[in-house]
């Protein structure tokens, strides 16, 4: 499995009230989340996210309150992938729950810079920014992680089981 897109980064403590708004809570459908992700920090987001991009950030990315809208939103927006230098742990567990992959690389998050295009191997773990040429390399994902993402999120995951 791959991801390749260009990159939007965000730095340090993004939290989940910055992914989505509690303001736009009123929802739960991930198109109108996707309309409002990042809407407070990136106000233009929206319509500069293209399918398969890649979202790159700091430390403690998805820390806050435990809202699972939040990787809905990333996820709806188009957004095939987020590499952070750290997770919020909730954050992390509720981005597999619904399909959304996360990397964990500090070495790509503070190197690859806002626009660059970038291919992640789920497989290996390896991160290349295309634009500079560099490669860093992740986790790679457990297998049953790559197949619950694979099949969408953790729901869809445990009804093909059945």
């Amino acid at each position: 499995m791959k991801a390749r897109g260009f990159v939007h980064k965000y730095g340090n403590d993004v939290d989940t009230d910055v992914i989505i708004p509690a303001r736009y809570l009123n929802t739960s459908d991930p198109k109108e989340l996707a309309e409002k992700c990042m809407i407070d920090i990136d106000a233009d987001f929206v319509n500069k996210v293209k399918h398969g991009d890649i979202m790159v950030a700091g430390d403690n990315f998805g820390c806050g309150s435990s809202r699972e809208h939040a990787p809905i939103a990333i996820k709806a927006s188009g957004i095939a992938c987020v590499v952070a230098k750290t997770f919020a742990r909730i954050f992390y567990r509720n981005a597999i729950n619904i399909g959304l992959p996360i990397v964990e690389c500090k070495e790509a998050a503070e190197a690859i810079k806002n626009g660059d295009e970038v291919e992640i191997d789920f497989d290996t773990g390896v991160i290349k920014d295309l634009t500079t040429g560099e490669s860093f390399t992740g986790q790679p994902f457990p297998e049953f992680i790559k197949e619950i993402i694979k099949q969408g999120g953790l729901i869809n995951y445990i009804n093909k089981k059945k």
